[in-house]
């Protein structure tokens, strides 16, 4: 199985961080998960609020813990609020189902990861995790 190193996870953040500064959005925080959840990578912007990271990482870890990226969960929660109470109970509060958290996956579609990304609106988070992620030759999930 193809995993994301440390270097690739760099790269991820790099761009996503790039992107954010392109689209003039306030300061993000990225983080990368591997396929098990555990943080590969972070970084905080200055001027990102210090909470970002708590943040960043719920939006990634319920990807990849659930292989749902953020927009699915979101429309889940919104159909049924029951279960994504529940997975939250499973996970310990670890997760928030909006967009900003990305699955990565590999060429074959296979989950090897997922991008937290957070800082400004929901969706252009989303977005600047996916142009992370495809900048590093990965497929992403938004």
């Amino acid at each position: 199985m193809v995993e994301i190193s440390t270097n690739k996870a760099r790269t991820i953040i790099r761009k996503a961080l790039q992107k954010g500064r392109e689209l003039d959005l306030n300061p993000l925080a990225v983080v990368v998960l591997d396929s098990g959840g555990h943080v590969k990578a972070f970084e905080r912007e200055d001027g990102a609020a210090p909470g970002r990271f708590g943040i960043a990482q719920a939006k990634a870890y319920g990807a990849v813990m659930l292989g749902m990226a953020g927009t699915a969960q979101m429309a889940r929660a919104e159909q049924q609020a029951y279960f994504m109470n529940a997975v939250n109970g499973v996970y310990g509060g670890q997760v928030i189902p909006v967009p900003g958290g990305v699955l990565v996956r590999d060429k074959r579609g296979a989950i090897i990861g997922a991008v937290g990304v957070t800082g400004d609106l929901s969706e252009k988070d989303a977005a600047c995790a996916a142009f992370g992620i495809e900048s590093a030759n990965y497929l992403s999930e938004v």
